[in-house]
C-alpha cells in the first residue's frame, strides 16, 4: 500500500482491519462496556482512524497526561516530605513524653487536613486535564468523545483510548 496515495481498496482493507480488530478487543471487556460500544461507534471509530492523525493525537494526549501525573506526584511527595521535616524540626526541642504526644498530635491532625486539600486540589487538576482532553477529541471528530464527567462513559472512554493506542502499535496489513 502506498501509505501517501492509498487505492480505495487499500483504505477498504484497513477499515475492515480496524472494524475487525476494535470488535475483537470490545468483545474482550466487561459486559457492562460491551454494550456501550455498538457497532455503529466501533465502524465510526475504525473510519476516523483511516487518517493517522487520531493517532498522533491520542499519543501526544498520553503523553501529556503521563507528564502531568508524574508532576502532580512529586507535588504531594513534596508536601510529604515538607510534613515530615516540620515534624522533625517541631519535635526536635521538646523535652517532655507530655509535650512531645501534644504536639505529635496537632501535628498529625495538620497534616492529614494539608494533605486531604492537596490531594483533593491534584484530584480537580487531574478532572480537568481529562474534560480537556475529551474536549480535544471532541473537537477531533473522533466518535465516542464527548465532555462527560460521569464515571461509567469516562471509563468507556478509556477503553476507546486504550483501543487507539493499541492499534498504532499494529501492522495494517495491506
Amino acid at each position: 500500500m502506498d501509505i501517501a496515495n492509498p487505492t480505495p481498496q487499500d483504505l477498504q482493507r484497513k477499515l475492515y482491519f480496524l472494524v475487525e480488530q476494535l470488535q475483537h478487543m470490545a468483545g474482550e471487556l466487561p459486559p457492562k462496556y460491551q454494550m456501550r460500544l455498538p457497532y455503529e461507534l466501533l465502524s465510526a471509530l475504525a473510519n476516523s482512524l483511516l487518517n493517522d492523525t487520531i493517532f498522533e493525537i491520542v499519543k501526544g494526549l498520553m503523553e501529556i497526561q503521563h507528564v502531568t501525573e508524574k508532576h502532580l506526584f512529586q507535588q504531594r511527595l513534596q508536601l510529604l516530605n515538607q510534613q515530615k521535616i516540620e515534624a522533625q524540626e517541631s519535635l526536635s526541642n521538646i523535652i517532655t513524653d507530655e509535650e512531645r504526644v501534644v504536639i505529635k498530635a496537632a501535628l498529625y491532625k495538620k497534616h492529614k487536613e494539608e494533605l486531604k486539600q492537596t490531594d483533593m486540589k491534584l484530584v480537580l487538576q487531574l478532572d480537568q486535564k481529562v474534560s480537556d482532553q475529551q474536549s480535544i477529541l471532541e473537537k477531533a471528530g473522533v466518535p465516542g468523545f464527548y465532555v462527560t464527567n460521569n464515571p461509567i462513559e469516562i471509563q468507556v472512554q478509556m477503553r476507546l483510548c486504550d483501543f487507539i493506542i493499541r492499534l498504532s502499535k499494529m501492522e495494517v496489513p495491506s
